[in-house]
């Protein structure tokens, strides 16, 4: 997710998250994962994700990398590492 300087700190970015996370629930999504500051995102519920046995393909600090059921267990015996899109590299 990303904000223009200029709109930040005025709310959009919580919108955008909660309206994705919105959607998300309405299309029947289990978990989401994100790849972000880890002083944000917790307080829509994200977790860090080594708390399930879940890795990011990419080395970044464990509390960056952070996952959120959006059903409740969906996340009960899952592990493994999550690859992203080679989209999410491109410049």
């Amino acid at each position: 997710m990303a904000v223009l300087p200029e709109y930040q700190r005025k709310a959009y970015e919580s919108k955008l998250i909660e309206k994705g996370l919105e959607i998300l629930t309405e299309r029947d999504y289990w978990i989401v994962v994100v790849l972000g500051h880890p002083d944000y995102y917790p307080k829509f519920g994200f977790v860090q994700a080594d708390q399930f046995g879940i890795q990011c393909e990419y080395d970044c600090p464990a509390e960056a990398f952070m996952v959120k059921e959006i059903k409740s267990n969906s996340l009960k015996g899952v592990s493994g590492t999550v690859y992203y899109s080679s989209k999410f590299s491109e410049a």
